[in-house]
């Protein structure tokens, strides 16, 4: 039997109109520390999201959701929040923010194989 190891994760939450505090779902956000795994997965249902308000900028959307993907893989192409350890990019990532694109509180949790978490995660929170 695998060992079960300590995971965090939020899910990401397109919010149209703050003001509403309305949201849709888009991804989520896994983070394990001992498997040294960071990785998200988002999409956006583009007619459902659209439902919420008439003056939705899709692309900046995608472009936000899209530097989620970067900053958790690390590297210069994210920039500089990119390049700081995993801990530090996973705590900036789920920050508390009043932006179009937000977190949940972090969620805790036991997994063996994170990504097969994350995937599951995915499908019950976000498809």
């Amino acid at each position: 039997m695998q060992e079960s190891n300590v995971f965090e994760y939020a899910v990401i939450r397109i919010v149209p109109q703050v003001e509403r505090e309305e949201f849709l779902n888009a991804g989520v956000i896994l983070y394990c520390p001992k498997l040294k795994f960071l990785e998200c997965r988002c999409s956006i249902d583009d007619n459902r999201l659209c439902s919420f308000s008439n003056k939705i900028d899709l692309s900046e959307i995608k472009a936000h959701l899209h530097a989620f993907a970067e900053i958790c893989r690390g590297g210069k192409e994210g920039g500089p929040i990119a390049e700081l350890d995993m801990a530090s990019r996973f705590r900036w990532l789920t920050a508390t923010r009043s932006t179009v694109v937000q977190s949940s509180k972090v969620h805790p949790g036991l997994s063996a194989d994170p990504l097969a978490t994350l995937e599951k995660l995915y499908a019950e929170q976000v498809l």
